[in-house]
């Protein structure tokens, strides 16, 4: 068993993704989220590292399909000018805590945790994703989103320490590419 945890550690090392002993902090969701001013085109700012983002220009188009249900396409643009995009969706399990929403891109796959820390809803959002792995180790994702492909520093600075504050490592967080996107939808 230690040799498989440890295993699926350096796995999760290897892919670029951020893992870290112990168990995922639980960092403070949108109070009163309102699904409906959070649809529409968000633009990543700047981002925990992710295996599966590999290009530059990310952004994310929510729409929704149903109450409590949000069609979720990400896309981003790729070394070789294609757009590489895949679709999803997220659901609100609890209409309580509308902001602590489940997301999947594949069947058969659990749903992962979406998070919505922060919004104004017109400017920028603070996403957070967390696993637990055995009550050992866990793996964490994070994004600070803007309505345009930029945010001033000072923003993004201000979004971090939040996020911080509630115990989330952004050691590893770096900005995102946003120039050369004309390619994009």
């Amino acid at each position: 068993m230690v040799v498989f945890l440890l295993l699926s550690a350096l796995l999760a090392a290897v892919n670029g993704q951020t893992f870290h002993l112990g168990k995922c902090p639980s960092p403070p969701v949108q109070q009163e989220f309102d699904v409906g001013k959070y649809l529409g085109r968000w633009y990543e700012i700047a981002r925990l590292p992710a295996a599966f983002e590999r290009g530059k220009c990310p952004q994310a188009t929510y729409s929704l399909l149903k109450e409590g249900v949000i069609k979720v396409v990400n896309a981003e643009l790729l070394d070789d000018g294609k757009v590489d995009s895949i679709e999803g969706q997220a659901t609100v399990k609890d209409p309580a805590q509308p902001a602590i929403l489940e997301v999947t891109f594949f069947n058969g796959v659990p749903d992962a945790p979406y998070w919505v820390v922060s919004t104004n809803y017109t400017s920028y959002a603070v996403v957070y994703t967390c696993s637990n792995f055995f009550g050992l180790f866990y793996v964490d994702f994070a994004w600070i989103l803007a309505r345009s492909r930029s945010l001033p520093a000072n923003m993004v600075s201000q979004l971090r320490g939040d996020l911080e504050l509630h115990g989330v490592s952004l050691r590893r967080m770096t900005l995102s590419d946003q120039t050369g996107c004309d390619a994009m939808p």
